[in-house]
């Protein structure tokens, strides 16, 4: 298989795996915020985190098939994570507290941008030349 339909396949179960992700983070956030009547930013924070921790260990195994050295890519993982979440809370906070922007759309926005951003990342940073070695997929060399 050519490095490029890798590459596609990769990025294709990596979308799926983050729809389940964001169903996941969609469903607490909408019982939170929705039914529980929750402030936005806690609703969406507590929300992301559930999503990160699943989307993390599904995609470490199914999506880069990958053996790297697990707290390293935690570590990595974390570090993206302490850039995207105050931006996204503070910026969604100013969204819906100040401009007056509805609370599901921007939790909609926000999940769409981590998804982006967390693909690249992920798949340049945290793994980098390192997929593909755990032993259920083949390596190109």
């Amino acid at each position: 298989m050519t490095i490029e339909r890798k590459e596609k396949i990769r990025a294709l179960k990596f979308t799926l795996f983050s729809i389940s992700a964001g169903i996941i983070q969609e469903g607490t956030f909408l019982l939170m915020y929705n039914v529980l009547h929750w402030s936005w930013w806690p609703a969406y924070l507590i929300s992301l985190v559930l999503s990160v921790v699943y989307n993390f260990t599904i995609n470490r195994k199914y999506t880069f098939h990958s053996a790297a050295n697990v707290p390293v890519a935690m570590l990595k993982v974390f570090a993206y994570y302490c850039v995207f979440t105050p931006v996204s809370v503070f910026g969604g906070r100013y969204l819906t507290d100040q401009c007056g922007w509805n609370g599901n759309l921007v939790q909609i926005l926000m999940m769409l941008l981590n998804f982006v951003t967390e693909f690249l990342f992920t798949r340049f940073v945290v793994y980098g030349k390192q997929v593909d070695n755990d032993g259920t997929v083949p390596s190109e060399k």
